[in-house]
Parts: C-alpha cells; sequence; structure tokens
C-alpha cells in the first residue's frame, strides 16, 4: 500500500510531464489519467468528475482503494497527466 500524499509529493516535478509518459492510454493527459483511475479503481455507470469550482475539476475516486492497487509508477504517470492529491480532502483534482 502506497502513501498517495508522499508519492505525490516526491513526484511534484513531474507535474503535467505528459511527455514523459511512456505507456499512454490516450493521447490527451486528461483522458489518459481518467482512463487510468478507471483502469485502477473502476467505478462503473458513474462520472468521473465529481464538481467543479473556479478552475479545478475534482474527480470521484476512492483514494483508499487507490492506495490498495497503484504503483509509483501509476501516481507518477497520473500526476503527468496533471491530477493532483488534495490532502485537506484526501481526494484527486485537475486544474482546467
Amino acid at each position: 500500500m502506497i502513501n498517495l500524499s508522499e508519492v505525490f509529493e516526491k513526484y511534484d516535478d513531474d507535474f503535467l510531464e505528459f511527455d514523459r509518459v511512456e505507456n499512454k492510454l490516450h493521447p490527451r493527459p486528461d483522458l489518459c489519467g481518467f482512463l487510468l483511475l478507471d483502469k485502477l479503481v473502476p467505478n462503473p455507470g458513474n462520472d468521473i468528475v465529481g464538481g467543479a469550482e473556479h478552475d479545478e475539476i475534482y474527480l470521484i475516486v476512492d483514494c483508499d482503494k487507490l492506495t490498495e492497487v497503484a504503483t509509483e509508477l501509476d501516481i507518477l504517470t497520473l500526476i503527468r497527466c496533471g491530477i493532483r492529491y488534495i490532502k485537506d480532502y484526501d481526494s484527486l483534482a485537475m486544474f482546467v
């Protein structure tokens, strides 16, 4: 099990470095991130975007389940796709 806060912080310098993602699930960073999240923590029949505020969207992902299945490489890929971890809310978000 990984610690999301620590891993997101560890790879902070890789934020939005999509060109460094080796096995892209989609050529667009946002969709690549969404597809990886859906692969890791599927939630069939539900949207992945849970809300928006100002210039951010918040993602509906069970972070506890994510910590059980994700590797550091998975989290690095999410970071490179532009996904951030919001420690105060234990949730994921993206700038729009």
